[in-house]
């Protein structure tokens, strides 16, 4: 990465230690803070563009000291409070990053950054390129070709251009043009992904000029025919008022007549300590990742430093220009804390809720408040463990109740349900339900392709791939961690398994930093372990296992640009050393990025990995080929990983969750049941020792 060092501004006299907590996001005044001891870098005449003003975390060997201390009780070691900001010069190319202490209230480091290295998008610039699509003379000149009923509403959807490597060094805009249903003028909310165009304007940022108008092929091959008259298709909606509504629904209210288990501790003006079954940790919110958790413990037992969505990356399958160059990185070329939705009661989220709050930056400094960016509740998950003893009737069981964290984010036209999970079993899961609307683009009538399926007349939506990215930074009772891989194999047939049936587990030690695959066929299970804490009863060390769904690894080719941008999609495991800053699995800038800055990258320095401070990132996701039943919006697909104990613990931990109960439970009958009981034969032993049988029933 190319950079260039720019002055930053004289040392300032050191203020008092910072009263927030070091985890806690930037406030409101620390953004505004930030802000103007950049701007005092420079002239009052130059105006900056702020593209992030987020918390720079401490590095971990002071906070680990810190973190041990607060949890005895002790004083807590002063660190210093800094925030990290990434910003334009206006209307240049000229991007930099910074480092401010606010602690000392001066600017530590100001860098400009080399070519090729861009900055996310955000809001404002959003609906900038969309108004300069729309304005351009050229682009209004073709759509006047289109021979629109008056009174239409053209849509401009800004897409991240992407990288092939021709003539993409500078900041650019592929916009997808749409238009709303013209019979329904009035209606904003019509599904304007159902009517596409074969317009796409290229917009430079930086000039803020439409600097190309490319043609879209809408046949099998890569044929470009000129703007035509536009065949108006039926409209294809999504909103409720247009559907012919089910009227045998009847309610389902989820009620805690108590209220809830959890308890949420306010930890100065941005910070939050939630607190539920023996599970307690601190919320954190900014805007690459959203919702991000740290200081993970279960019954005071320290399991995870820290927990985020690292990356995502949705390559498309479409080998043709434009759409050739389709593979968005939804966090780093925009960010979730930035399309975080503003969650509703009895929509969102069901039950007894407490919401947290964000704050971020806007392209000016200053500070936007997010309300209701997460939502906490409890679940009802089902049976969490139960036997019943069939010779006397008996039942034991308990319910599965999960603390839910969730976080919705909306890209454009999808949506990513976005929650942690915890139980009382010591199991913590990461979900994602992806919805919304499929990105579309048209197609001729009686045109079939096998990279995309037809959903509506003259739409078309193209293959794609959605591979996250969970980045996992472990402290099993300490940050000497490794990562180890179970194995299970039949045994040979011998004297001793003469029958064939034997089999057993081997395990392997990850010594070295690397990419890494599930093998199904092989139960091949990936543990993290703290080696020097033993189970009391078995004598193995503690471990959390990672359990994540199979998917199919990124289809690119390995010379692509889409396989070399993102880093972490040829694996579904990679192991490296912890290094402070190394929190993104694609990268830091992964807005037309070329590759070499992410997880693949600190992979091959084939650091040792064994017993160390590790991180481990977790890939999974889906192919998604789209189904006619995707649209005009989609059915939530669900995917889950989940990290559970594995000798973590000397028992079951949910054996102490009080037994599920009808008093407790007040469940009613909605049809008649029998109660069933197997039948059953019990052995008794007598004064003389005999075997006396007595059926139960």
């Amino acid at each position: 990465m190319s950079t260039e060092s720019i002055p930053s501004g004289p040392a300032a006299i050191r203020t008092r230690q910072s009263p927030h907590h070091p985890l806690s996001p930037l406030t409101a005044l620390e953004i505004a803070t930030c802000a103007d001891l950049i701007r005092g870098l420079y002239p009052a005449s130059t105006i900056l563009q702020f593209k992030a003003i987020t918390l720079e975390e401490p590095e971990k060997h002071q906070l680990l000291p810190f973190l041990a201390a607060e949890h005895d009780g002790l004083n807590t070691p002063p660190i210093e409070r800094n925030a990290f900001a990434c910003y334009y010069i206006k209307n240049t190319d000229k991007f930099h990053e910074a480092i401010v202490s606010l602690s000392q209230h001066r600017v530590e480091s100001n860098v400009r950054l080399g070519p090729n290295i861009h900055s996310p998008a955000d809001t404002d610039e959003i609906v900038l390129v969309e108004k300069l699509a729309l304005a351009d003379d050229g682009v209004q000149a073709e759509i006047e070709k289109l021979k629109l009923p008056k009174g239409t509403t053209i849509i401009s959807d800004p897409w991240i251009y992407g990288s092939d490597g021709i003539d993409d060094d500078r900041r650019l805009f592929q916009c997808f043009l749409y238009i709303r249903d013209p019979s329904n003028i009035s209606e904003a909310d019509s599904n304007h992904y159902a009517l596409p165009l074969a317009i796409s304007p290229v917009v430079d940022i930086v000039t803020e000029k439409v600097i190309r108008i490319d043609q879209l092929p809408t046949g099998k091959d890569n044929t470009l025919k000129e703007t035509q008259p536009y065949q108006i298709r039926p409209p294809n909606e999504y909103i409720p008022e247009h559907q012919n509504l089910r009227t045998d629904l009847k309610p389902l209210n989820v009620v805690q007549p108590e209220g809830t288990s959890f308890k949420v501790t306010k930890a100065g003006e941005t910070g939050e300590i939630i607190e539920w079954q023996k599970w307690s940790f601190r919320v954190g919110f900014n805007q690459r990742e959203g919702m991000v958790l740290y200081d993970v413990r279960y019954d005071d037992r320290s399991l995870f430093y820290r927990l985020s969505l690292s990356d995502l990356n949705i390559p498309y399958a479409d080998p043709r220009h434009p759409f050739h160059k389709k593979a968005a990185f939804d966090l780093g070329d925009a960010g979730a804390g930035v399309m975080a939705n503003d969650l509703k009661l009895g929509c969102d989220c069901l039950g007894s809720i407490h919401y947290l709050n964000g704050v971020i930056s806007n392209e000016n400094g200053e500070a936007v408040p997010m309300p209701n960016v997460v939502c906490v509740h409890e679940q009802d998950a089902g049976i969490g463990w139960k036997h019943t003893n069939y010779r006397t009737g008996r039942a034991a069981l308990v319910r599965n109740r999960e603390l839910v964290l969730q976080s919705i984010i909306t890209v454009s036209n999808y949506e990513y349900i976005l929650a942690f999970m915890f139980n009382q079993a010591g199991e913590v899961i990461y979900e994602v339900r992806a919805t919304g609307i499929l990105s579309t683009q048209p197609v001729d009538d009686g045109v079939d392709v096998p990279w995309g399926t037809v959903v509506h007349p003259g739409v078309l939506a193209t293959h794609h791939q959605h591979i996250f990215s969970l980045r996992v930074d472990p402290a099993l009772d300490g940050t000497a961690n490794r990562l180890v891989y179970d194995e299970a194999h039949a045994m040979p047939r011998s004297d001793f398994n003469p029958h064939g049936v034997g089999y057993y587990t081997q395990e392997t030690i990850v010594e070295e930093s690397g990419g890494f695959d599930i093998d199904y066929d092989q139960n091949r299970v990936f543990k993290i372990q703290n080696a020097a804490v033993r189970n009391p009863i078995n004598g193995k060390p503690v471990a959390y296992k990672i359990h994540a769904p199979a998917f199919q690894k990124m289809l690119a080719d390995p010379d692509s640009f889409h396989h070399k941008r993102a880093e972490f999609a040829d694996h579904n495991i990679y192991v490296t050393q912890y290094r402070d800053g190394e929190l993104y699995a694609g990268g830091r800038y992964t807005n037309q990025s070329r590759g070499g800055t992410g997880v693949r990258s600190w992979a091959n320095r084939k650091d040792n990995v064994q017993d160390t401070d590790i991180v481990v990132w977790v890939q999974f996701g889906m192919n998604h080929i789209p189904r006619a039943e995707d649209f005009p919006v989609m059915p939530c697909e669900v995917l889950k990983v989940s990290l559970k104990p594995v000798n973590f613990f000397d028992k079951n931990p949910a054996l102490d969750v009080p037994p599920s109960e009808q008093a407790f439970n007040n469940s009613v009958l909605a049809n008649g049941t029998d109660t069933h009981r197997q039948p059953a034969v019990e052995g008794k032993v007598g004064e003389k020792a005999e075997l006396c049988c007595s059926s139960k029933l």
